[in-house]
């Protein structure tokens, strides 16, 4: 299985059909084709072969999309990482992927600087910006490309197992890790998941979060194997989406659950304008409940979920089945399979919480270079999640938490995600992250964060006696509740609530 057969396969037999859009740029598969073609050749006299890593630190942009092909093509293997790196943390991701070429824009040359002297492995001339000449220690992407031929780069022997990208973990637990993906794996998104939301050759995808994200390749796989036509925005700006939406008679889109609650809460948002949508996927953390309802409400028969890590392995809730699952994390895939598994590694009745563990066609090689965190995450070839959950009678997923996200307090387990399902009912919220504060008298004690439907649309004491009057349990009440303007996320959109913990309850008093 060869990704890199995959877009001449379309330029030769849909050469007129649309292949991608981003901004004012519309370009056919024929076109987009001899674009990457370019790119390709272009990487090979440089030196770069197959098996060497490219990073790139760029926002959404067409050049980056040709790498991700152009790599395809020559059997090199794309590092993206993201443009909100800095320093060390930058500095330690290019080492750790040995990358041998960086790919970036003008903007974030003030970052990279600073740690080219400890990149040795990155020869000089092999920094490239996509929009500058002239700066000293960089080149020019679009010389280097414009210099090479369109033609179809000299055929690389390519196999399933060959790998095809890195992808470091979202390090919304600490550390990241590099995720090594093959040809076949990516191979499998576009089937699996083209699949399970019925996409066509015909359909019409939007992505408009980070496509240095894993989530990004559910939307960029799909619409490359069937041939569909992909629109690709630089940013996520609500109003825009819908427009884009409405105008070019989207099908398939695939969201983070802020980007949902953003377009919901627009004032642009309709029904009417959207009813081209033949899927919404929410991914990447849990929708709460109201959102899921309301969102069913505006657009019904079109929600689905997907539950998932990048080391590879997914439930699915199906839009057919939402209205009698509406708690559910869905059902593995065709080919996939899932157990919930104590502390032993013992698979557990239904109804019981425990690991989700899982494996299917999608499993990661491993982390790249750690053998010893490969082994600790797949034991007997299933992949150990880090997440609670538990099946019902039909063997429907339901997530309760993330281990890493779990309070002690009291010696009690106590789950965010119960106590966040209750503050996203408040009318005053908008969205809202539950996490463990320090407490010298119970361990931890619940702390909420929250942003606001509007400015000073209630007070946090209001909010927290609101909270504390609903949720099931004394243990779940909320010891304080904190108003932001935005959460700390990265460039995917996920909530840090490690960030929240350390930013907000360093060095507070412990004793409560």
């Amino acid at each position: 299985m060869n990704l890199g057969t995959l877009l001449p396969r379309h330029a030769r037999y849909r050469p007129d059909h649309t292949a991608v859009i981003f901004e004012e740029q519309r370009l056919t598969f024929d076109q987009f084709h001899r674009r990457v073609n370019r790119i390709a050749n272009a990487l090979l006299s440089e030196g770069i072969s197959k098996g060497d890593k490219i990073a790139t630190v760029l926002p959404n942009c067409l050049e980056l999309l040709e790498v991700y092909w152009a790599v395809a093509a020559i059997g090199a293997v794309v590092v993206p990482l993201s443009p909100l790196l800095r320093g060390k943390g930058l500095s330690t991701l290019l080492s750790d992927s040995d990358s041998e070429m960086v790919i970036t824009n003008a903007a974030f040359v003030e970052h990279l600087d600073p740690v080219r002297a400890e990149l040795p492995r990155i020869r000089p001339g092999r920094y490239l910006l996509i929009d500058a000449d002239g700066i000293p220690g960089y080149r020019s992407y679009g010389a280097m490309a414009s210099s090479a031929s369109d033609a179809p780069p000299p055929a690389v022997p390519i196999g399933r197992d060959d790998p095809y990208n890195i992808i470091y973990s979202s390090g919304t637990t600490g550390m990241p890790k590099g995720i090594v993906h093959s040809h076949y794996v990516r191979g499998m998104y576009g089937t699996v998941f083209s699949s399970a939301y019925r996409i066509t050759p015909e359909s019409v995808l939007l992505h408009a979060g980070s496509i240095v994200f894993n989530g990004s390749f559910l939307t960029l796989m799909p619409a490359m194997y069937l041939g569909a036509t992909l629109i690709l925005q630089r940013q996520f700006q609500a109003e825009e989406f819908l427009r884009t939406v409405e105008r070019e008679r989207v099908t398939h889109v695939i969201l983070v659950p802020s980007q949902i609650i953003a377009l919901l809460n627009d004032p642009h948002f309709s029904p009417k304008a959207l009813e081209s949508l033949e899927t919404v996927c929410s991914l990447g953390a849990p929708l709460h409940r109201e959102h899921k309802e309301r969102l069913a409400r505006e657009l019904p028969g079109r929600f689905h979920e997907l539950y998932g890590l990048t080391e590879g392995f997914v439930t699915i809730l199906d839009k057919n089945d939402y209205a009698a699952k509406p708690g559910s994390v869905g059902s593995p895939p065709p080919f996939f399979e899932m157990r919930i598994s104590d502390e032993s590694g013992r698979e557990l009745p239904a109804g019981q919480v425990g690991e989700i563990t899982g494996r299917g066609p999608i499993l990661m090689s491993g982390y790249y270079k750690r053998p010893d965190l490969t082994r600790e995450a797949v034991v007997d070839g299933w992949l150990r999640s880090g997440d609670l959950g538990y099946v019902d009678a039909e063997g429907y997923l339901y997530l309760v938490d993330r281990m890493k996200d779990l309070i002690l307090s009291g010696g009690i387990n106590v789950y965010p995600k119960d106590i966040e399902e209750v503050i996203a009912k408040h009318p005053a919220v908008r969205e809202a992250a539950v996490f463990g504060a320090p407490s010298e008298k119970w361990g931890e004690t619940p702390v909420a964060a929250v942003i606001l439907s509007r400015p000073g649309a209630a007070a946090p004491e209001e909010i927290r006696e609101w909270v504390n009057a609903r949720v099931e349990a004394r243990y779940q009440q909320v010891r304080e509740v904190v108003i932001l303007a935005d959460f700390p996320r990265n460039a995917a959109g996920k909530t840090l609530k490690r960030v929240l913990r350390e930013r907000f309850w360093a060095g507070r008093d412990t004793r409560i």
